[in-house]
């Protein structure tokens, strides 16, 4: 019985982590989505960051956290992207958490993050402007 209940709480806490593990979104289809308005994409890089260069048309997540339900739209099946740093950042995982507990569906993971958008010769924004 001791074995039995063991694999049940081992396979409970795999299950657990999996759940908080959200799909990989390509650079492509981040531009398609943003050519189409189709998304609202989240930087969780820190507001300094934020300034010096976002995914264009990326929220803030450091400005929009407290009202973070406030922001979204109220379409649950919205998609939502979130991103960081680079693959190895889960920063991403505090804005990507958030929408998903507060009901959203469709919540994805640029993993190549701000860098490797830059890296992939991607224009950013800047508040006020596009670079």
């Amino acid at each position: 019985m001791k074995k039995l209940l063991a694999l049940v709480a081992i396979g409970f806490v795999a299950f657990s982590v999996r759940a908080v593990e959200f799909p990989d979104i390509t650079i492509t289809d981040v531009k398609a989505a943003i050519k189409s308005h189709n998304a609202v994409i989240i930087d969780v890089n820190g507001t300094e960051s934020y300034n010096k260069g976002h995914v264009p048309t990326a929220l803030n997540f450091d400005a929009i956290e407290g009202k973070l339900q406030q922001t979204l739209p109220k379409d649950k099946n919205t998609l939502i992207i979130a991103y960081c740093g680079n693959p190895r950042c889960k920063a991403y995982q505090a804005a990507a958490k958030a929408a998903s507990k507060l009901g959203y569906k469709n919540v994805k993971h640029m993993s190549a993050g701000i860098m490797g958008w830059k890296d992939a010769g991607e224009k950013t924004e800047k508040p006020g402007k596009t670079t």
